[in-house]
């Protein structure tokens, strides 16, 4: 399977609407979640995302 963005983004989405969604279901405070929380989960996922695709761009080339 081929990730183009489309593919990349939604299932980029989805992973962090799965990690927000688990912790407004627990009894902390979604203005806490929100503001602090979901944040740092999004810009820890697009370093995450830039260093894979870079990575397998490294071991395209075979080196």
């Amino acid at each position: 399977m081929e990730f183009d963005l489309p593919k990349t983004a939604v299932a980029f989405i989805v992973v962090i609407g799965i990690g927000i969604g688990g912790m407004i279901a627990t009894p902390m405070g979604t203005d806490t979640i929100l503001m602090m929380v979901a944040p740092s989960m999004i810009v820890f996922g697009l370093l995450m995302l830039v260093l894979g695709v870079k990575h397998g761009e490294y071991r395209a080339t075979g080196r």
